[in-house]
């Protein structure tokens, strides 16, 4: 038996902030970001938006497109960076907010890899019987975390969510996933602070990057983890439909593509309207694929996403 993708959903903050919003508040400019990110906008968080808020949008809408109730389900796998609160979990207090209980819910923290881990743990339940249906978010409110006169950092992010509802079946869909971590770059991309260090928001708690040597880690990894992902899989390049990356830089996602001899007119890109939205970055972009008719069913995607750790990851689907 394998999971199947039965529907996708997303859901995004209402307040929009444009590059030339930017320019206003720091020493930026519209072309400056645009030429280093391939960023035009990115959806923004207000005061009473939470992380499980946006996720449980994007889980109604994942569960209407699948045409199931929320007391279906069977398991809430969540990604994110950002959750409400330390504890409970994000999984239990989105479970709260679709009305169920009993199922196991609970949340992990990949950066944002974080959607590509929660599928894959998602899938081994169902494969294993564990579970017959599954909801799987990922979701962030990234911007609580970054400096906001820093442009280096704050033109990056977005908030936002996607989820994705799997269900048992006898035709393969989630065909595999293969997940990497290297904690050796752990001070590339980091947030400081956490309550098991020091809790106290300073100055210097927001989020950290060194761009130059993520961004050539970043493109290392992904190739290395797609040609395994095809190698393992005993498929061509020919053979994947849509390669929908972690939409963090248009440059990353270009120099992956070209890497891969994939045509950019086979890859899913939605950076430049929702920027850097960590673990949603990936449902969101495969729900507007699939909403706007790109994604079939039947179509064989490659998923993929890379994070502060930095951890790694993909994920073969049969549409």
């Amino acid at each position: 038996m394998y999971s199947r993708i039965l529907g996708t959903g997303r859901c995004l903050p209402r307040t929009i902030v444009t590059n030339q919003d930017l320019v206003k508040t720091i020493d930026t400019s519209d072309q400056w970001i645009r030429e280093r990110s391939g960023i035009r906008q990115r959806h923004i968080a207000a005061d009473d938006e939470t992380t499980t808020d946006l996720a449980e949008g994007a889980a109604r809408n994942a569960l209407e497109a699948a045409g199931i109730e929320p007391e279906e389900l069977d398991l809430i796998v969540f990604g994110t960076t950002t959750p409400d609160q330390i504890f409970p979990n994000s999984g239990v207090i989105l479970q709260s907010k679709l009305g169920i209980a009993g199922i196991p819910a609970f949340s992990l923290e990949a950066a944002c890899t974080g959607f590509i881990y929660a599928l894959s743990v998602a899938d081994k339940f169902v494969r294993t019987g564990d579970a017959r249906c599954a909801l799987v978010i990922g979701a962030e409110r990234i911007s609580a975390l970054v400096d906001w006169s820093d442009r280096s950092t704050c033109v990056l992010f977005g908030d936002g969510a996607g989820a994705v509802v799997l269900g048992l079946d006898e035709e393969p869909g989630v065909l595999a996933t293969h997940l990497h971590a290297d904690g050796t770059y752990k001070d590339l991309l980091y947030f400081p602070a956490g309550p098991g260090k020091d809790f106290r928001r300073t100055s210097d708690s927001h989020v950290m990057m060194k761009g130059n040597e993520v961004f050539r880690v970043a493109v290392t990894q992904l190739g290395k983890v797609v040609e395994e992902t095809l190698e393992r899989n005993h498929l061509d390049k020919e053979d994947i439909d849509w390669l929908i990356p972690h939409q963090a830089n248009i440059r990353i996602i270009q120099a992956t593509a070209k890497k891969l001899q994939i045509p950019m007119e086979r890859v899913v890109v939605t950076v430049d309207q929702h920027a850097n939205t960590s673990a949603a970055s990936v449902p969101m972009a495969l729900d507007v694929a699939v909403r706007d008719g790109r994604v079939r069913r039947g179509q064989t995607l490659l998923l993929e996403a890379f994070g502060g750790g930095f951890t790694w990851g993909s994920a073969l689907v049969r549409y």
